[in-house]
């Protein structure tokens, strides 16, 4: 684990060690979004692994719904099938989608249904947040996983009730927006950075031998298209999201205590501090004993409590110091050197941050 754990640590080092990113991989186009959609539909043909119409009323009204579009009159039918289920349908419209272009849709069920596998979505609507319809999804659903059950006992694996339809819906609708009017583009960085900004002004300046960039603050970077010399704002994103800029990473420290996962940045320091860690242990253990009276006897059985209690105290690692100025690299090192185990580590690299000895911002998960 220990040995593990260094390799991870040394990868991510060399991955933070001036490594240049394209600037299409740290910055959003103002402009160039996707939008989300969503469906309220009805998936059909599953095998008895549907919703149960007394326990939702709302599939049994989609279904009448339907078929009442189709012209088969079902007023005051009682409706009892097992192979139908209502879902929700979601997906993404992605930025520039074309009218009869194809999205990928994901199907999850919304009532009791066991199981979505095998089964159909009927032509469902798919909305955006002002209302409006964009695209119609239908397809078979590939549902993620697989339950079984018998009288006494059942297994499921993966997540039966939600499954995705690949390529499922149509573009019935185009995002209306002008992309070419643009006169400026701005930038937006994923997570913004004063340094950063400023390689990307930099960056983008010396490209075109002009200033045609500014940053404005550290998380936007305005690009003025007339300056670039280009015919249209597309071409200009086009020499622009290539280029390459090395961004600036924040000391951070994150750790996801349910796995035990550390990961450190490159620039973590840690100040002349000292360090020692044991554990201690209380083991309680009830051991009841029975008693009987001698044979033929007059009494009654009766049950004794017994209790064993002990404190154990492990020897720990002592006391260990780290010098100021101690690297990623050497806090690895002095930490599996002294046999501390990942969880072992998450609580000495608590403690450090809280003695103010930790110079990285800390992230617990």
């Amino acid at each position: 684990m220990r040995f593990l754990l260094s390799l991870l640590f040394g990868f991510w080092a060399s991955l933070a060690m001036a490594t240049e990113v394209r600037i299409k991989d740290l910055v959003e186009f103002d402009g160039v979004r996707g939008n989300d959609l969503i469906g309220y539909g009805l998936v059909v043909g599953l095998n008895g692994s549907g919703d149960g119409i007394r326990n939702a009323p709302f599939t049994e009204d989609i279904m009448s719904n339907i078929l009442e579009r189709l012209g088969v009159n079902v007023t005051g039918e009682q409706f009892r099938p097992r192979n139908v289920a209502a879902v929700l349908v979601t997906a993404e419209l992605p930025p520039f989608a074309r009218a009869g272009g194809r999205i990928d849709v994901t199907v999850s069920a919304i009532g009791d249904a066991k199981s979505l596998l095998g089964g159909t979505l009927v032509m469902t609507p798919l909305n955006a947040a002002d209302g409006q319809i964009y695209a119609v999804g239908q397809g078979t659903v590939i549902a993620g996983g697989a339950s079984a059950e018998g009288d006494g006992a059942s297994v499921v694996q993966g997540v039966p009730t939600s499954g995705v339809i690949p390529a499922g819906a149509r573009v019935e609708r185009e995002v209306p927006f002008d992309f070419s009017s643009l006169n400026e583009i701005r930038m937006a960085l994923r997570s913004p950075d004063f340094t950063t900004a400023a390689r990307i002004e930099n960056t983008v300046n010396s490209a075109f031998g002009r200033r045609v960039a500014t940053m404005t603050d550290p998380g936007t970077v305005v690009v003025e298209v007339s300056a670039t010399g280009t015919t249209s704002p597309a071409h200009a994103l086009s020499a622009i999201e290539s280029l390459m800029v090395e961004p600036e990473q924040r000391a951070r420290v994150v750790v996801d205590q349910r796995s035990g996962t550390i990961v450190l940045g490159e620039d973590v320091r840690i100040s002349r501090v000292a360090v020692s860690q044991g554990n201690l242990t209380l083991r309680i253990e009830e051991v009841p004993v029975v008693v009987q009276p001698n044979p033929f006897a007059e009494g009654e059985t009766i049950i004794v409590p017994r209790t064993r209690a002990a404190i154990e105290e492990e020897p720990g690692i002592g006391m260990a110091e780290v010098p100021d100025g101690t690297t990623l690299s050497e806090v690895v090192a002095g930490l599996n050197a002294l046999g501390v185990s990942p969880r072992d580590m998450i609580d000495i690299l608590k403690t450090i941050k809280a003695a103010g000895a930790l110079h990285a911002e800390f992230i617990v998960r």
